[in-house]
């Protein structure tokens, strides 16, 4: 029997899954928990050399890669989806979706989870999340990014309309499958904060994020940069032209007692002026996207100095969009930019990414659903104002 196995879908899921990993070593006798797997799903990113990376921490025994695949991979399921008009048929059709799509999901499956103690699975609303209930196999589910249920409760969204019946026939019967804690076989659901979701479930588990920060030694963030940065050469290059003087944990002693720039030279006359952050999203479709960044930057670019840090699911080229533009690795989650204490920037601004965990910024601004108004319809992106949820501050 395996300990532990963690299934990401993104980068960010992966930090967390270290963050949780890192804080349980420290907090009990590396014996005593056992070791834990770290499983890759394809399906959002390409994780490229990542893999090879994480193995070299030590901190996972295992990291394995999952070729999972969504519905649309199986012609069969369309017929599944069409409308019949009426609940109880409507209903039918889902109760045989969600049993074929978990047999078609299977041969995907790259282990036996039966064989692990616990599974920590971000983001069930996928296609694992299907295959884990139907398998009657008991897992944790993991928010998506932090605070995702604040912005928008996918499970109510996707479920709208009698979702008190579909909760039932979900976490009760097992006969459908509704995401985020109400699964059958869904123990619980760890979110960052409860108490800023308007209707949560009964089975969240609040685990705030920023304590598990905190909480990290420089040498668990050496390890976690080791994993996540494929270039540092490359990223301190970046937070110099930031105007930084920067201490990253890996090489303090060889830098502490090197000689401090005196701060005349041409390149700190760049903090004269603010520096901006931009962080992108991956919205709407890829035109629509370009113009709204190219008028973010233009409207901010009247302010300071700007730098891009791409969504690591972003397929939008902002190398060829804005060239010459200082620009961080889109494989590096933003909070790791926390480890570099001196790297600061005056303003980050970004469309709908939560920024509640950068502690490098003197102001941060969320763009939000009215920004989005002026690019696409508001009934794409308003999920929650359709389900009758206000955002709380």
């Amino acid at each position: 029997m395996n300990d532990r196995i963690y299934v990401c879908h993104t980068y960010y899921h992966a930090y967390v899954a270290f963050l949780k990993e890192l804080h349980l070593r420290r907090e009990k006798d590396a014996v005593a928990v056992g070791e834990a797997s770290l499983m890759l799903s394809s399906m959002s990113n390409n994780f490229e050399q990542f893999g090879e990376r994480v193995k070299s921490t030590g901190l996972f025994v295992d990291v394995i890669s999952f070729d999972e695949k969504r519905e649309d991979y199986f012609p069969e399921l369309t017929a599944f989806r069409q409308d019949k008009g009426n609940i109880i048929f409507n209903m039918w059709q889902r109760i045989r979706f969600t049993k074929r799509y978990a047999k078609l999901e299977a041969p995907f499956i790259p282990v036996d989870f039966r064989k692990y103690r616990e599974i920590y699975v971000f983001c069930d609303s996928d296609p694992i999340g299907y295959y884990l209930n139907q398998n009657k196999i008991y897992y944790h589910a993991m928010e998506d990014g932090l605070n995702c249920l604040v912005h928008f409760d996918a499970a109510r969204y996707d479920n709208r309309g009698h979702f008190g019946l579909k909760a039932f026939l979900s976490k009760k019967l097992n006969l459908i499958f509704v995401q985020n804690g109400y699964g059958k076989y869904c123990l619980d659901m760890e979110v960052n904060s409860i108490s800023a979701i308007t209707m949560p479930c009964p089975y969240y588990r609040e685990v705030p994020r920023q304590k598990l920060v905190d909480a990290l030694t420089r040498e668990d963030k050496d390890i976690i940069l080791r994993a996540f940065v494929r270039d540092m050469d490359g990223l301190l290059k970046k937070i110099e032209e930031c105007g930084a003087e920067i201490t990253p944990p890996e090489i303090e002693e060889i830098t502490e007692n090197s000689a401090k720039p005196d701060g005349k030279d041409a390149g700190r006359d760049k903090q004269k002026r603010d520096k901006i952050l931009i962080l992108t999203d991956p919205l709407c479709t890829l035109d629509v996207r370009e113009q709204i960044f190219k008028d973010i930057v233009a409207e901010y670019e009247k302010q300071g100095q700007i730098f891009i840090k791409p969504h690591p699911r972003d397929e939008l080229d902002y190398r060829k969009v804005f060239p010459g533009y200082p620009m961080f690795d889109a494989t590096v989650p933003m909070e790791m930019l926390n480890f570099f204490e001196n790297l600061h920037f005056e303003q980050v601004v970004t469309v709908f990414t939560d920024l509640k965990g950068i502690c490098f910024a003197d102001k941060l601004i969320r763009l939000g659903d009215e920004f989005m108004d002026k690019y696409e319809d508001p009934e794409i992106h308003n999920q929650n104002k359709r389900i009758g949820i206000i955002e709380r501050e």
